[in-house]
């Protein structure tokens, strides 16, 4: 498998295997379980602008970072706002957006070649996508949902990536973590319009459907995107979970109609 659940006590995470292998980083997502915050937001919530009370948020963050082995007050969070910036952040940020006030807005996709800095993105359906340079060595973490998607974050961190640290894309590790998958994510007219004026192959990514909708596959999107970055298919991996299919494990908003928790990726070179 490409990503393996693990656990501590009562709490799942998810972690990459390759990435885990080549000794530089400490990462991992989170599911919905081994927290401690209540109903709808039970009980792994670690998003700060939902109705939850934000010390059970923190204590949440405590519990995940010590499964993880990061050091909580290492986390530097982004404020997503579905864009396509990315953001190079450094040891000065560590403790930004989640222990002290940020002056990080409206960042999507956050890098680092600094150690100690847990970068930190958030999802409910979106598409998590990791990043490892394990040459120079440095690390990203991108939000794609169907906006980034189309704006193809993911290809956009990468060349981020090229020409701040001068990673090269054939050496590039990506990771594609669990997300809402096409068997569960209906798109109207307006989403198919922005893939076809984005993606020429836009037809690949789509199952049409009677009432004039259609099933969106963003999992099979962002892979395009990242081999046509020049990331090699041997160095992309991907989970296969469905989160809306298994708001069991997962906060799912199309699942939970938008009354839901967020989950969260979480990467710093060691």
């Amino acid at each position: 498998m490409d990503f393996e659940l693990r656990k501590k006590g009562d709490l799942e995470y998810f972690v990459i295997p390759a990435f885990e292998k080549t000794g530089l980083v400490r990462h991992g997502f989170s599911t919905r379980r081994g927290g401690v915050s209540p109903k709808p937001y039970d009980s792994l919530n670690l998003g700060f602008k939902k109705e939850d009370d934000r010390e059970r948020v923190l204590q949440n963050y405590a519990l995940f970072c010590d499964a993880l082995n990061i050091d909580f007050n290492d986390l530097v969070a982004s404020d997503q706002v579905h864009s396509d910036k990315v953001l190079q952040v450094f040891e000065k940020d560590r403790g930004k957006g989640i222990i002290r006030e940020s002056d990080i807005r409206a960042v999507d996709a956050l890098i680092t070649n600094a150690r100690r800095v847990a970068l930190t993105t958030y999802y409910a359906d979106c598409v998590p996508l990791f990043f490892l340079d394990p040459k120079t060595p440095a690390i990203g973490l991108a939000h794609s949902g169907w906006r980034g998607t189309v704006k193809k974050i993911g290809a956009k961190t990468v060349q981020a990536m090229k020409e701040t640290f001068g990673t090269e894309p054939e050496h590039l590790l990506a990771a594609i973590g669990p997300c809402i998958k096409k068997c569960c994510y209906e798109v109207d007219e307006p989403v198919i319009i922005e893939f076809q004026k984005s993606f020429t192959n836009w037809e690949q990514l789509v199952d049409s459907k009677d009432n004039g909708h259609w099933m969106l596959d963003l999992t099979k999107a962002n892979l395009l995107i990242l081999m046509e970055a020049g990331i090699k298919p041997c160095n992309i991996f991907y989970e296969t979970f469905c989160t809306s299919c298994r708001n069991d494990l997962f906060f799912s908003h199309r699942a939970d109609r938008g009354k839901t928790g967020s989950l969260a990726a979480i990467m710093e070179l060691v």
